[in-house]
C-alpha cells in the first residue's frame, strides 16, 4: 500500500515552503523515521522524517516552492 508524503506545516502562519534537499532520490529504500527531506520556510530549515517504510518515488524537485498539505512524495 502506498504512503503518500504530505509536505507539512511547521509554525503557525506557515503557508508554503521549499524543500531543501531530499536525502534519498528516486527508487531508494527508505526506513520510516529516516529524514527524508530537509524543509526550508521561514529562515529556518527542519528535517521532516519518512512516515513508512518503502520504495521512494519523489514528485516535488529540490528548491521548488509548494503549499502546505502538497504531495511531495509517495513510499510503496
Amino acid at each position: 500500500m502506498a504512503t503518500e508524503v504530505i509536505f507539512p506545516k511547521i509554525g503557525f502562519s506557515m503557508t508554503e515552503g521549499q524543500i531543501a534537499e531530499w536525502m534519498f532520490g528516486n527508487g531508494e529504500q527508505v526506513t520510516e523515521g529516516e529524514c527524508l527531506f530537509l524543509l526550508e520556510a521561514d529562515k529556518s530549515t527542519n528535517e521532516v522524517e519518512a512516515p513508512a517504510t518503502g520504495k521512494l518515488t519523489v514528485k516535488i524537485d529540490e528548491g521548488e516552492t509548494v503549499p502546505v498539505g502538497t504531495v511531495v512524495a509517495i513510499i510503496e
